[in-house]
């Protein structure tokens, strides 16, 4: 079931635990591309020094402005994308970053397009989703825009830890140390499994 503006709608600290073990669905090139979501970071409002939102109301934090539910795309390190999802009421800046991914269906494909190489980080996943500025904006709630994300396998509190978020460089506390970064441990498939599509092993060690 594709999560509906309800499900974004909320604080995004819940939205940033409750996506952990959702499935991210890209439609890349008329394939179907699905990882589940393994780690996530919540990011909220301008007070929040880490947050691209204490800039203000610009071109590049609009989105995060906007409805919830939509994609928040931006350019960083001149490298690589990263994919955020918009939350919280229209009006309030707030995102959660998703920071990796465990491929289940069309590994093949994702693996192809990094070069045999993990998911394991916000710029790798959309490496290997063929996510890029064409998807800033685009509504999670629908499936016309070729991304969207859908409920997957309930992830017990006992398997998620939380921490720091991470890559803030200069961020100043209390800001830098905030634990609103959510991660599921030690659920990382070999590549040889991951290959087999829908592999039911990662399936069970995450319920």
């Amino acid at each position: 079931m594709i999560l509906t503006r309800d499900f974004y709608n909320r604080p995004t600290l819940k939205v940033a635990r409750d996506l952990i073990g959702t499935r991210l669905v890209r439609i890349l090139e008329g394939q179907k591309l699905v990882g589940l979501i393994t780690e996530t970071e919540a990011y909220v409002s301008g007070k929040d020094l880490a947050c691209h939102a204490k800039a203000g109301l610009t071109p590049r934090t609009a989105v995060m402005f906007g409805e919830p539910g939509h994609a928040y795309v931006y350019f960083t390190y001149g490298n690589h994308w990263m994919l955020n999802v918009v939350t919280e009421r229209e009006g309030f800046p707030a995102a959660v970053l998703i920071r990796a991914i465990q491929p289940v269906e069309r590994v093949d494909i994702m693996l192809e397009k990094r070069n045999g190489r993990d998911t394991f980080g916000p710029g790798k996943l959309c490496q290997a989703m063929g996510i890029t500025k064409s998807e800033n904006g685009v509504d999670l709630t629908k499936k016309a825009g070729g991304l969207w994300l859908e409920t997957g396998v309930k992830v017990p509190n006992s398997l998620v830890t939380k921490g720091p978020r991470v890559g803030l460089n200069n961020t100043p506390e209390p800001w830098l140390s905030k634990p609103w970064r959510f991660l599921v441990k030690g659920w990382n498939v070999p590549k040889e499994e991951m290959l087999r599509r829908d592999d039911p092993r990662s399936v069970r060690a995450m319920t």
